[in-house]
C-alpha cells in the first residue's frame, strides 16, 4: 500500500487498529492488540510501559522490521512516508528506511559490526569519511578524528551510542525510532544521550519516538507520552498532562513507583501489585484489571475503547475520573522496623587500601596496565548496608567481585567477619541461572551440604520463594520461562536460601522496569531486616542507593571520593562528582549534564582523576591527588577533594 505525502505533511507516520500477534511454541503472543497512533513532524514522543507491553514491537513495525521466520499475522497498517511497513514488498521497506527512517537501539554493541573500524561503519551510513567525520562531531563525540580508527570495544557505552546516533540520523530522516537508548548507561551518560536527542530534534527537524520504561527519562525531552499495557494504548497525552494530571490507573502506578531523590527512606517503596498479564493468554476486558484497585465487573467483560479528553489526551478507561484509595499500593502504608542502636557494631566486612591492576595484551609482547582498584579502603558493620555509586569503569563491580573471592588483588586486605561466605546476585539474573535447571533445582544446590531429605529440601526451597515473594509452584519452572522480575528474586532466594553473613549485589535493578525495581529494592530492604545481613549493593544511581543503604561510596577511576550517611551526602553532596550525579538523576529538577567522558583507566590523568570534567578544578588538581579527609558530626563523613571541609594538603602522587 503506498501513497503520495508531500514532504511538509505535519503526519510523519500513522498506526491504525494495528495487531501484531506471533506464533510462539504452538501458542499466540498478542504483542500489540489494535494500537491507533499519529505522529506528527518535529515531535518527540515517549513510548512508555512495562517489558512486554508491546512498545518495541510497535517500533519495529514502524521500521518495517518485524521477524519474517516465522512472520506474525498483522492486522491493520503502520504507514510512514505513504508506505504500509508491515505489508509492502521488502524492497520497497528498504527504500524507506534508507531515505526516511532511522534506529537507535538498547545495546549498541550487538548492532555495531565488531570486525569494523568505527568511522568505515559510519560513513557506509553517510557516504563519505568526511560526512563521517562531521557526524561523529556533531553527536558530541571528543577527539572525532582519533575515534573514527577505534572498533566498538575500545569505546565506553556513551561513546558507541553517540556513534549509533550518528549512523541514525546519517541520511537526515523523517522519523528516528529509539528503543532504550539510555537503559544500560550511567545516569551522568544518559542526561548527556537524552540532551543530544533534543537538540538533534531542534536541528534537522525529525521526529522520535523515545522508547522507554522509565516516565523519568521520557519527561526530560518528550513532548507527548504514549503509556502501553498488554499490547494496548492505555493513555495518550501532552507530557505535562501525563506527568502531573494522569487518568489512567496504570500511569499513576507507574509514576509512584518511581525511583525519587526525596522518597520516605523509612517506608517500603510503592510498587504495582501483580504481575504483567501474559501476552499469550491476555484477559478478555480490561488488561490491567488484575492489578487495579478500581476495576469493576465491567472492566472484566469489556476492554476500555481509548477516548479523546482535555488538551489532546486520551485514555482507555472506564474509571478515569476516579482515584484509587490512599492504600491502593500494598507497601505505601507500611513503615521499616526501627533497629535499636548499637554503639560499635561488629564489622562484617573490611576492604584495606585494595589495589587491582589488569594486565591486558595489546599485541605480540605489548601489554597495556590497566588500574581498577587504586587504594580502596572501606567497612560494613554487621546488619548494614553500603551502596557502591560510580559511572561505568569506575571499579564497582570489580571490588564487589574481589569481596566475594571471585578474584585476587594485587595488593591491600580483605577481610571478613566470623569467617562469613559472602553471597552475590549479578545484574543478569537470566544469565547467572542454569537453564537446564528447574528453580527448585538452582535455589536447593546450596542446601546440599545440610544432608536434607528430599522432602525437606523441598521446604527449604519453597519457604526461600515464599520468602522473596514467589509461589511454591515456581519451583518447577525453568528460569526461560520467568520474568525478569521473576528472575531476579530466584537469584535472590538462591543467594539467602542459606542466610549469608554478607549479600553482595552488582546493579540488580538497572534492566528492570521502574516498578520491579521498586519491588526487588524492598525485598532487598525486607530481606536485610529479616536475615540481620550486611548488604554491599553497587549501583549507577543515586536515587536507589539513597533508598536502599545507610552509607553511601561513590568511586570515581578507582578511588573512593567520598562517602557519608546515605540520607545527608544525598541531601548536601561535598565533591563535585557527587554533585553532577545527583543532577543527572531523572525527574531530579536540575537538568544538567556532565561533560566530557571518564578518563581511561589505561591512561589515568596526574592529579585528581576528576579534575578534566571538575568545573570548580583549580591548579592544584591537576597536580595533587586528594586523601580522604573526615568532617562533619563524630567525623562520619569523608571526601577526597581540595575544596572539601578541612582539607590539608598532602605530598603530590603521580600516575
Amino acid at each position: 500500500m503506498t501513497q503520495d505525502v508531500p514532504l511538509e505533511s505535519p503526519v510523519v507516520a500513522e498506526a491504525t487498529d494495528l495487531h501484531v500477534t506471533f506464533r510462539r511454541r504452538e501458542a499466540n503472543v498478542y504483542a500489540v492488540r489494535g494500537v491507533d497512533l499519529t505522529l506528527a513532524r518535529g515531535e518527540i514522543l515517549g513510548l512508555v510501559g512495562e517489558s512486554g507491553s508491546g512498545k518495541s514491537v510497535l517500533g519495529l513495525s514502524l521500521l518495517g522490521l518485524l521477524p519474517t521466520s516465522p512472520a506474525p499475522s498483522v492486522t491493520g497498517s503502520a504507514i510512514v512516508h505513504g508506505v504500509d511497513m508491515t505489508q509492502a514488498a521488502p524492497d520497497v521497506r528498504r527504500a524507506v528506511r534508507r531515505n526516511h527512517l532511522g534506529a537507535i537501539f538498547q545495546d549498541p554493541m550487538t548492532s555495531l559490526n565488531p570486525t569494523m573500524r568505527v568511522g568505515r561503519q559510519v560513513a557506509e551510513a553517510a557516504g563519505s569519511t568526511a560526512s563521517a567525520l562531521e557526524l561523529l562531531d556533531a553527536v558530541g563525540i571528543p577527539e572525532p578524528s582519533r575515534r573514527m580508527a577505534s572498533y566498538p570495544h575500545e569505546l565506553s557505552g556513551g561513546l558507541r551510542q553517540r556513534v549509533m546516533i550518528a549512523m541514525a540520523i546519517a541520511g537526515r530522516p523523517s522519523l528516528v525510532i529509539a528503543d532504550e537508548p539510555t537503559t544500560a548507561l550511567d545516569v551522568t551518560v544518559q542526561a548527556q544521550i537524552l540532551a543530544l536527542i533534543s537538540d538533534l530534534r531542534d536541528e534537522i527537524g525529525c521526529t522520535f519516538v523515545l522508547i522507554t520504561h522509565d516516565l523519568g527519562v521520557a519527561s526530560q525531552v518528550a513532548d507527548r507520552i504514549a503509556v502501553m499495557y498488554a499490547g494496548r494504548l492505555a493513555e495518550l497525552g501532552t507530557t505535562e498532562e501525563v506527568l502531573h494530571n494522569p487518568t489512567h490507573p496504570y500511569t499513576r502506578g507507574l509514576l509512584r513507583s518511581r525511583l525519587e531523590m526525596h522518597a520516605d527512606r523509612r517506608r517500603p517503596l510503592p510498587s504495582l501489585r501483580g504481575d504483567p498479564p501474559d501476552p499469550r493468554d491476555p484477559p478478555e476486558g480490561c488488561a490491567f484489571a488484575p492489578r487495579c484497585a478500581l476495576a469493576s465487573e465491567e472492566c472484566i467483560l469489556e476492554p476500555p475503547v481509548l477516548v479523546a479528553r482535555r488538551d489532546d489526551s486520551s485514555v482507555a478507561c472506564v474509571h478515569a475520573d476516579e482515584r484509587e484509595s490512599a492504600d491502593a499500593m500494598a507497601q505505601s502504608n507500611l513503615e521499616w522496623p526501627t533497629a535499636m542502636p548499637t554503639a560499635s557494631p561488629p564489622i562484617a566486612v573490611t576492604v584495606d587500601d585494595v589495589h587491582k591492576t589488569f594486565v591486558l595484551s595489546a599485541g605480540f609482547r605489548k601489554k597495556h596496565h590497566l588500574e581498577a582498584l587504586r587504594g580502596v579502603t572501606l567497612s560494613v558493620p554487621e546488619g548494614g548496608s553500603l551502596a557502591l555509586v560510580g559511572e561505568s569503569g569506575c571499579g564497582k563491580s570489580t571490588l564487589l567481585r574481589a569481596i566475594a573471592g571471585l578474584m585476587t588483588i594485587d595488593r591491600g586486605d580483605i577481610s571478613l567477619g566470623r569467617g562469613a561466605r559472602p553471597q552475590m546476585v549479578f545484574q543478569d539474573a537470566g544469565a547467572s541461572l542454569t537453564p537446564w535447571l528447574t528453580v527448585g533445582e538452582l535455589v536447593g544446590e546450596r542446601l546440599r551440604e545440610e544432608g536434607l531429605s528430599r522432602k525437606k529440601r523441598g521446604e527449604r526451597v519453597a519457604d526461600a520463594l515464599e520468602l522473596v515473594g514467589l509461589l511454591p509452584e515456581v519451583a518447577h519452572a525453568k528460569a526461560s520461562q520467568l520474568s525478569g522480575g521473576q528472575r531476579q528474586r530466584v537469584a535472590l532466594a538462591r543467594a539467602t536460601v542459606v542466610p549469608p553473613e554478607v549479600l553482595l549485589c552488582d546493579e540488580p535493578t538497572s534492566a528492570l522496569d521502574v516498578s520491579l525495581a521498586a519491588t526487588v529494592l524492598n525485598l532487598l530492604g525486607r530481606l536485610r531486616r529479616q536475615l540481620g545481613m550486611a548488604l554491599l549493593f553497587v549501583t549507577h544511581d543515586l536515587a536507589a542507593a539513597r533508598i536502599v543503604a545507610d552509607r553511601i561510596a561513590v568511586m570515581y577511576l578507582g578511588r573512593i571520593v567520598e562517602e557519608g550517611p546515605a540520607e545527608v551526602l544525598a541531601s548536601d553532596p561535598s565533591h563535585p562528582y557527587t554533585r553532577a550525579l545527583l543532577e543527572a538523576v531523572p525527574g531530579s529538577g536540575e537538568h544538567r549534564r556532565l561533560a566530557g567522558e571518564p578518563a581511561s583507566p589505561l591512561r589515568p590523568p596526574s592529579g585528581c582523576a576528576f579534575h578534566p570534567r571538575c568545573p570548580v578544578a583549580v591548579d592544584e588538581c591537576s597536580i595533587e591527588v586528594p586523601v580522604e579527609v573526615a568532617f562533619g558530626p563524630n567525623k562520619e563523613r569523608a571526601c577526597a577533594c581540595v575544596r572539601a571541609p578541612g582539607y590539608a594538603p598532602v605530598k603530590a602522587e603521580h600516575g
